[in-house]
């Protein structure tokens, strides 16, 4: 089993310029896709990334 890897954009699926090592946790972190240029929220466990979808937010009708 490795002890570091790269993480992988969820978008385009290439990889970014953040590393992580196999006792690393996030949270809510903010990962940055330089290819696509495309921000995301993600956590990660033990080399397992998921992402964090939060729904969009609605304008209040009267």
């Amino acid at each position: 089993m490795k002890d570091t890897d790269w993480i992988l954009c969820p978008v385009c699926k290439n990889k970014t310029r953040t590393r992580i090592r196999k006792d690393t946790m996030l949270t809510n972190f903010p990962l940055y896709c330089p290819k696509c240029k495309q921000e995301t929220l993600i956590n990660v466990k033990f080399l397992e990334m998921t992402v964090i979808t939060e729904p969009d937010a609605k304008t209040q009708s009267r």
